[in-house]
C-alpha cells in the first residue's frame, strides 16, 4: 500500500513538472504560462529550453513512480527543483498572478515529494 501511495505522490509531482513542457511550443504558450512577453529571441530560447528540462524532470518523477530504484534520484531532482524555485520566488516579492500559480503548484509538489520521501524512508527502515 505504501508503495502505491509513494507512486501516486510522485506522479502528481511529475505532472506538475510536465506542465511547463508546453512552453516548448513557443512564445504564446510561454506567455500564457508565466504572464510575460517573450518577444526577445534569446529569452525565448532559454525559456523553451527550460521547458524541455522540466519535461525531463517530470518524466523522471513519473517513471520513478514505477521504478523504486530510481526514487531517491527523483526525490533529489524534484526537491532541488521546487525548493530552489520557492526560494527564488520568496526572495523576489512582487511577482505576477501567473507566477503566483507556479508558486502554489510548487508548494503542492513540495508537499507530495516530502510526504513520499517520508513514506519511502519509513518503508525502507522497516526492511
Amino acid at each position: 500500500m505504501t508503495s502505491k501511495l509513494i507512486a501516486g505522490l510522485l506522479i502528481v509531482a511529475g505532472i506538475i513538472h510536465l506542465l511547463p513542457l508546453s512552453g516548448v511550443l513557443g512564445a504564446e504558450r510561454l506567455a500564457t504560462l508565466y504572464g510575460l512577453s517573450f518577444d526577445e529571441p534569446n529569452t525565448l530560447i532559454l525559456m523553451r529550453s527550460r521547458a524541455v528540462l522540466f519535461g525531463l524532470l517530470g518524466a523522471l518523477l513519473i517513471y520513478a513512480a514505477f521504478r523504486p530504484l530510481l526514487q531517491p534520484v527523483a526525490f533529489a531532482g524534484g526537491l532541488i527543483s521546487v525548493l530552489s524555485f520557492l526560494y527564488v520566488a520568496w526572495a523576489s516579492p512582487g511577482y505576477n498572478d501567473a507566477i503566483r500559480r507556479v508558486v502554489i503548484a510548487d508548494w503542492v509538489a513540495l508537499g507530495c515529494l516530502l510526504l513520499a520521501l517520508v513514506l519511502y524512508a519509513i518503508d525502507h527502515a522497516e526492511r
